[in-house]
């Protein structure tokens, strides 16, 4: 496992808004710490200052990049610094605690003590705002925040979703994940009522896809038009505007070795299908970014509006019934 660079200061993302996002998803193997450590890295190799928030005790996000969160933040230093550290106490974790993994990619590392954070925050009336307070502590040194949810609803997920305005949801093409999307979207729908109003589901990446067979193609076809008649209805949901991000990722034996070398896709096995599509969902993320703040600049939205929805091309499959995630 190797060591991380000495730490470094990330340059201003030339006053650009923050965008932090939760991937989260309850079901487990779904293909989200993988989707986290991989989209993460190609905003970084894109040129973005990215920072991965693992939020997981299995720690898996810190293992991919090849970190251990027991060790020095560089020569003459004995402190470490970890999420379990920032939620006991936001105030006490200074920015240069944080780990940088790869140029432009830094990591607030995750450790196994953070399971007894559940219990040991349980009486603390803030104990969901946690994360939030670190994260505005930093102002804007990062323009990119990804934060890898455990499979589970709980104080660490609480205070991701407390963080972010995002929520993007890994998923395979299954019809038992398809029901779990919709206790997702509803659990989100709670914690935007309760205590984070600007929180919003950008949209779902499809992990692990298959597009040769049928039952995938079902899958698809019914949450596109579950996102489209959410669309349409006009109700004041934070899945309104989500959609299916583009592309899907593509099942590649590579994305699952990756991790078992430290290393993220781009540094296994940079020009594989898992590679390739990471890379162009990153791209698509940057651009409709960037023409949101364009837009946003010319005074053609409000600052409160989220992300633009996007056209879904949907394949049209006999047998597909809508709304199947409800």
């Amino acid at each position: 496992m190797s060591t991380p660079t000495a730490p470094s200061t990330p340059s201003p993302a030339a006053s650009r808004p923050v965008r932090t996002i939760a991937l989260l998803n309850q079901k487990g193997g779904v293909g989200k710490t993988t989707t986290t450590v991989n989209l993460a890295a190609a905003l970084a190799l894109s040129g973005r200052p990215t920072l991965l928030i693992d939020m997981d005790p299995q720690a898996h996000a810190t293992l991919h990049l090849g970190v251990d969160a027991a060790s020095p933040l560089g020569p003459g230093s004995d402190k470490t610094a970890t999420v379990y550290d920032v939620l006991l106490d936001p105030a006490s974790v200074a920015p240069t605690a944080l780990r940088e993994a790869r140029p432009n990619l830094w990591l607030l590392p995750a450790e196994t003590d953070l399971a007894a954070v559940e219990s040991e925050l349980a009486q603390a009336p803030d104990r969901n705002t946690r994360l939030r307070r670190f994260l505005e502590s930093l102002g804007n040194r990062f323009e990119f925040v990804l934060m890898d949810c455990p499979p589970s609803l709980g104080i660490l997920t609480l205070n991701a979703l407390s963080a972010a305005r995002e929520v993007f949801i890994p998923m395979q093409a299954h019809f038992l994940a398809l029901q779990g999307v919709g206790k997702l979207l509803e659990t989100v729908s709670l914690v935007s009522k309760s205590f984070n109003s600007r929180l919003h589901v950008t949209g779902v990446i499809l992990c692990m896809h298959e597009t040769s067979t049928t039952h995938s193609r079902e899958v698809v076809a019914d949450l596109a038009e579950f996102f489209e008649q959410a669309r349409k209805s006009g109700q004041d949901v934070p899945y309104r505007t989500a959609r299916i991000l583009q592309p899907p990722i593509r099942r590649n034996i590579k994305l699952a070795e990756c991790p078992s070398f430290g290393q993220t896709i781009f540094d296994y096995a940079p020009t594989c299908p898992g590679a390739a599509d990471y890379k162009a969902l990153a791209d698509r993320v940057i651009a409709d970014w960037d023409t949101m703040l364009q837009r946003r600049a010319d005074g053609g939205i409000s600052a409160a509006t989220p992300p633009l929805p996007q056209i879904v091309v949907r394949e049209a499959t006999p047998g597909a019934t809508a709304g199947a995630v409800a």
